[in-house]
């Protein structure tokens, strides 16, 4: 590709700030492979695999020890079986309007990095998905960082909270009410500064055999808690209960409320603390 066809394809299209679609993925690597695979994402794969990636302007990793892993709920997940599995979670934003021309990109550039052996296999994707964006709701109204900002503002833990419904009509339902009235709510006072919520998409046909289609597309929703305090300091009377407000609506159960802290890019901190 000639460096006009660049030019070309900056002139035209959408280009804005909001985080229009995500990538979350929540892997775990497997028992005896911790520090070469959290070398191998850190130097290579999240940039390589990602952040190099057209129309991905913001990304970051976490991560949960084993203490944060005994913490998550339901026991019997439809998400994560065990339900401690997953001990590593990368979020992304993706530009608004430009889903379409990352996943081409991105199909193409996993299966070059797979025929150049730049891919670690020791590790299962527990929970990968690219998903839309449905709403952001606010603790503090308009002060404070905007969902844009949220992968680059230091927070100091993230919730993942999944939810299924029954019918796609259920679903939106629940969103709406989770809009209007359940998150406000239940963000007022915490130590959780935003709440983003997402709705799964389908994988391509050709995306890379390790990763395994995404369930739930008319029915479930994910939901980003960015939190200012570590989850484990506030765990007991903020979170523990986290979901119960979602499943007495009747809209919907919850699938998975996991708790993480970010880790520190270019190091092996936390390794240890997996197992």
């Amino acid at each position: 590709m000639s460096a006009e066809t660049y030019a070309e394809l900056a002139a035209t299209g959408p280009y804005g700030v909001r985080p229009g679609h995500a990538l979350i993925t929540m892997v775990e690597p497997h028992e005896g492979h911790e520090y070469a695979y959290n070398r191998w994402y850190e130097d290579d794969h999240f940039i390589a695999g990602a952040m190099a990636m057209p129309w991905i302007y913001a990304g970051r990793r976490w991560v949960a020890t084993r203490e944060l892993q005994l913490l998550r709920f339901p026991e019997k997940s439809a998400i994560a079986q065990p339900v401690t599995a997953g001990c590593y979670l990368s979020v992304y934003w993706i530009t608004e309007g430009r889903y379409a021309e990352h996943m081409r990109w991105t199909v193409g550039i996993n299966k070059r990095l797979n025929r150049d052996a730049r891919v670690y296999n020791e590790r299962t994707h527990v929970f990968t998905a690219f998903q839309d964006h449905e709403a952001t709701v606010y603790r503090d109204g308009a002060a404070g960082p905007r969902d844009f900002h949220a992968l680059d503002h230091p927070y100091q833990g993230l919730i993942v909270h999944v939810v299924d419904s029954e019918s796609p009509e259920q679903r939106a339902e629940l969103l709406e009410r989770l809009r209007a009235r359940l998150l406000p709510r239940r963000l007022a006072g915490s130590p959780a500064a935003m709440v983003t919520v997402f709705r799964p998409t389908p994988l391509p046909g050709d995306r890379m055999s390790y990763v395994k289609q995404v369930e739930g597309v008319d029915t479930r929703l994910t939901l980003l808690w960015f939190l200012q305090a570590d989850p484990r300091e506030v765990w007991e009377e903020h979170y523990a209960g986290l979901g119960e407000y979602v499943d007495a609506a009747g809209l919907g159960r919850t699938e998975l409320v996991a708790p993480f802290i970010p880790t520190v890019p270019g190091t092996d901190r936390y390794v240890d603390e997996l197992r």
